[in-house]
């Protein structure tokens, strides 16, 4: 554990030192700040309208008009940012001819991995983190229910882990960071848009591809549904990735 943290410190320290960390926080915090006033501008909107019929306006629910498209809008925008956050990880190091050193060093190769997939995982509950900021003004001014938005950040910090397992599987396999974030990118949008495809087909291969779908299971976690199916999926996913780049480090070592 020593030694992950070791490796974990230093990839924090390569983040925050470069421009890299201070432009994917300060684009995502923005993206995030003008959805959140903008449905929150929108349900504003409904309420005054619907003042006059007081049945109506008890249906109005800040969780599901306001927060669930905005997990859904935050989704999106880590499916565009983390592979700016990962592409550096490996790819970086075959570049500056460091892995080789990297590789001989007395660190395994899962310490290595974990060591640079904690440090992106950090990033990442910063962003969340701030981005919650944002709930003060529902909680000072309406009613939301916690529970189901501690349940969408749970979903969310889910999906961007699944999200940069992928995305260091990809970085190992090229010096190229544009590269690396372009197939992460691809990668990730294929399995977002897999649900769509399920439409097409019927029986027992929509389920599968239901499943395999990230939106499939996000969905269900911004209503605040919490499924162990769902955390199986983002779990194993983050793993497989992982496996993946082990494997594919593992196999350049021995040739």
């Amino acid at each position: 554990m020593k030694n992950i943290w070791a490796v974990c410190k230093k990839e924090i320290s390569a983040y925050f030192t470069s421009p890299i960390a201070y432009v994917v926080i300060t684009v995502f915090l923005v993206l995030v700040g003008f959805f959140f006033h903008s449905l929150i501008l929108w349900f504003n909107t409904q309420s005054m309208q619907m003042a006059k019929n007081p049945q109506m306006l008890q249906k109005l629910n800040i969780n599901q008009m306001v927060y669930s498209p905005l997990f859904h809008n935050i989704s999106t925008i880590l499916l565009l940012v983390i592979p700016l956050l990962t592409m550096r990880l490996f790819a970086e190091e075959k570049k500056i001819k460091t892995d080789e050193l990297l590789f001989t060093s007395p660190l395994s190769i899962n310490q290595i991995i974990l060591g640079k997939y904690f440090a992106s995982l950090f990033v990442l509950v910063v962003m969340l983190a701030l981005s919650g900021i944002l709930s003060i003004f529902t909680f000072a001014y309406g009613n939301p229910e916690l529970p189901p938005i501690l349940n969408g950040y749970l979903g969310l910090f889910l999906m961007g882990a699944a999200f940069i397992a992928v995305g260091i599987f990809f970085s190992s396999l090229t010096e190229n960071q544009i590269v690396a974030a372009v197939l992460t990118f691809g990668a990730l949008l294929l399995f977002w848009i897999l649900n769509w495809a399920s439409q097409s087909t019927g029986g027992i291969w929509q389920s599968v591809i239901n499943y395999l779908s990230f939106f499939q299971h996000f969905d269900d976690m911004t209503k605040g549904i919490l499924d162990t199916s769902d955390l199986v999926y983002y779990l194993s996913f983050a793993f497989f990735g992982l496996f993946l780049t082990h494997s594919f480090i593992q196999s350049r070592r021995w040739r």
